[in-house]
């Protein structure tokens, strides 16, 4: 999933893509223990989407205000 793709989509689009892998990390989790995980790969791919869908709907709720803090 590229990350151009997830920019163009609302709030609770990225909601439900987030659901939607979440979903998929635990069947793959599910499969990796039972022994029938075939695509090993795609476990990496899951769990870096799910970040990169956690980032840009932080990004877009206006969660960036954690930069601006200074320690003084």
């Amino acid at each position: 999933m590229k990350a151009g793709d997830l920019r163009a989509m609302s709030l609770d689009q990225l909601d439900d893509q987030l659901a939607k892998l979440k979903k998929e990390q635990f069947n793959l989790r599910f499969q990796k223990a039972s022994g029938q995980l075939e695509n090993t790969s795609r476990v990496r791919q899951v769990r870096r989407d799910i970040a990169r869908v956690l980032t840009l709907a932080t990004q877009k709720r206006g969660g960036a205000s954690s930069k601006s803090k200074s320690g003084a």
